[in-house]
């Protein structure tokens, strides 16, 4: 699904899938981030420090900030703000956000990356236009820390502000990548969402999505 903002031209490619639910994975990172940030879970600059367990992605065993932990998708980073903020919050800014569906029942370390949240590549855009213009309840100073962080490309030309996913809990596993283009006409929202057969087929979420916005 790719939207602009000015106009609200939408183009979609499978319309049936782009309306289907499937967990939400690391994407959930930016609502994750503005969470943390509104709630005081964490700080700009707070060194998360790394327990000494070797994880698969090298990038993980290290200690991390926020920006870094979103840059490398550290999910040990992420579960111990979890564990600050708690479920009762998660459920209530995911109900007051229109966010996807939550299980009633959910784990709170886990529950982005189990399937208990699930959520459509229609409402990753919808939740992107909202956060774009700060029609949820955050901060100024939240928002802009996650803008910062958001940051996965700049040129002369363009703005470009995303997050990878793959949910591997879902069979087939599902790749995710959403986020926001900024050019100086407009603002192109984006989420993609491709069956995954193994960790090969990962690249294909950006390269498909840039020729995407690319052509359009």
């Amino acid at each position: 699904v790719i939207t602009s903002l000015g106009t609200g031209q939408t183009f979609v490619h499978n319309d049936a899938r782009a309306a289907t639910r499937f967990p939400i994975a690391s994407t959930f990172k930016i609502f994750n981030s503005l969470i943390a940030l509104e709630e005081k879970a964490v700080k700009t600059d707070e060194v998360l420090r790394w327990n000494g367990q070797t994880y698969d992605f090298p990038d993980w065993n290290r200690d991390q900030t926020l920006a870094s932990a979103f840059k490398v998708s550290c999910v040990w980073c992420y579960q111990q703000l979890a564990s600050r903020i708690g479920k009762t919050t998660y459920r209530r800014y995911l109900k007051n956000s229109g966010y996807g569906v939550l299980k009633p029942s959910f784990q709170t370390t886990t529950f982005w990356l189990d399937g208990s949240l699930q959520v459509s590549a229609q409402e990753q855009v919808t939740f992107l236009r909202k956060l774009y213009l700060r029609q949820l309840p955050f901060s100024d100073s939240s928002y802009n820390t996650l803008r910062g962080i958001m940051l996965a490309e700049q040129t002369p030309a363009h703005s470009l502000r995303a997050k990878t996913g793959w949910a591997m809990s879902a069979v087939p596993a599902v790749g995710w990548y959403v986020g926001y283009v900024e050019t100086a006409a407009d603002v192109w929202f984006f989420a993609t969402n491709i069956m995954t057969r193994d960790a090969k087929d990962l690249p294909l979420r950006q390269m498909l999505t840039k020729e995407a916005l690319t052509r359009k």
